[in-house]
């Protein structure tokens, strides 16, 4: 079930390129009008490339949240999920991963590219791209828990926002912190710890908390 759950959502995702391309697109524009904006200084722009990058790729995820569960909602798929006698965690667990699929594993591929605009060393590129890849999981994990609470709810977009930042907020600092240590050379061996901590906790206690929401969303 959590593949077919997958194969499912990715499907969709390819009928549905232009929500894709979006979130992508979004995440590229934003990274690269700072260096338009700020000018040439090289220093400065290595300065603030890790939490430029970051944020944007924090903001490009949530925009794709809403997307998570509301077709399901509408055309009665989600009520079946809830019938069925499979896990309800496992399969928020499987849409989260396909969400993550769909939305972080773009933005990490072109994290790098992106990177060079900021003068960035080839260190530094592969300490941001390593800390995408750990901390894009958790954003969509978190972001499950968000779009649950919200499915049905009028202006659910900005409810997500306001549910979901707080808990980003812890990855956001160690994400970019881990960059910026690398680019001072310092160790970021913590910085990935903690994510990885962050990761792990997500995995366990995230697809169960989505799933209680969804309950109460439902009821």
């Amino acid at each position: 079930m959590f593949l077919w759950i997958i194969r499912r959502d990715l499907l969709l995702a390819m009928r549905r390129q232009s929500d894709v391309l979006t979130t992508l697109f979004f995440f590229i524009i934003v990274v690269s009008l700072f260096p338009l904006s700020v000018g040439p200084e090289m220093n400065m722009l290595r300065t603030m490339a890790p939490g430029v990058v970051w944020v944007a790729a924090l903001l490009a995820s949530m925009l794709s949240l809403g997307r998570m569960f509301s077709s399901d909602y509408l055309d009665g798929t989600l009520e079946q999920m809830l019938l069925s006698p499979h896990s309800l965690s496992m399969l928020v667990l499987g849409k989260a991963f396909a969400h993550w699929l769909v939305t972080g594993v773009p933005l990490v591929l072109m994290a790098p590219v992106l990177g060079i605009q900021y003068d960035l060393p080839a260190d530094a590129l592969y300490v941001l791209t390593a800390s995408l890849l750990l901390g894009t999981p958790i954003l969509s994990l978190i972001g499950a828990i968000g779009a649950a609470l919200t499915l049905g709810l009028r202006g659910g977009g900005v409810l997500v926002s306001l549910l979901v930042l707080p808990l980003y907020i812890p990855v956001l600092i160690f994400g970019s912190g881990a960059v910026e240590a690398s680019s001072a050379g310092l160790g970021y061996g913590a910085h990935f710890s903690l994510l990885g901590a962050f990761l792990l906790v997500s995995l366990v206690f995230a697809p169960w908390a989505a799933a209680s929401s969804l309950r109460i969303s439902m009821e």
